[in-house]
């Protein structure tokens, strides 16, 4: 079935569209929502309102892009929205309270990058988690990300900045990225977390 197939489909309530377009996006919306989430059942909440949305609002898609860019987008607002209503975003800490992430020990062994990746990121605060996946990895402004979580623009820099060399000690230590550094490496950090 093609995506126009399952567009239209699904604006008409289909359940064979509806299955057809879970089963063909859930895998890489479920890899955005566990990287905004701080657990597999948040993942699953946020996985779970973002297919309520995408199904009460589809009828909205212009077809002005691509029909997944328009999925991945509401993904994102309701990861957003979610952290903000868990009142987890504001959980943010500067960088000296934040150091015991690089050096706790619980990160869970993984067979591929993507998920070692994946899992440093979601180690992070929620708030440098939430910034560094919308600039980074979803490609948004500072001044986009501000809006979006009603933050200041200069507020969105510095936890990007404090995110970035975070992530940076996690991969060093965890020997995901060696003495390169981050410096090329968002390309292949999106690509792999997209994929996992």
């Amino acid at each position: 079935m093609t995506d126009e197939l399952i567009l239209q489909g699904c604006v008409q309530h289909e359940p064979a569209a509806q299955k057809a377009l879970y089963e063909r996006f859930s895998a890489k919306m479920m890899a955005i929502c566990y990287r905004y989430a701080g657990n597999k059942q948040d993942a699953e909440d946020m996985l779970q309102e973002s297919m309520v949305r995408i199904f009460a609002h589809i009828h909205q898609f212009q077809q002005k892009g691509s029909f997944e860019g328009w999925i991945r987008r509401v993904i994102v607002h309701t990861c957003i929205n979610y952290l903000k209503r868990q009142k987890k975003f504001h959980d943010c800490m500067d960088l000296t309270h934040a150091e015991h992430y690089v050096t706790r020990e619980n990160h869970i062994p993984s067979i591929i990058q993507a998920k070692e990746i994946t899992e440093c990121i979601r180690s992070l605060p929620v708030g440098y988690r939430t910034i560094l996946n919308l600039y980074a990895l979803e490609g948004y402004s500072h001044r986009e990300i501000a809006g979006m979580l009603e933050i200041q623009e200069s507020t969105s820099r510095s936890q990007y900045n404090r995110a970035k060399n975070l992530l940076k000690q996690l991969l060093f230590r965890r020997n995901i990225v060696f003495q390169t550094g981050l410096k090329n490496t968002w390309s292949k950090l999106k690509k792999a977390t997209s994929e996992f």
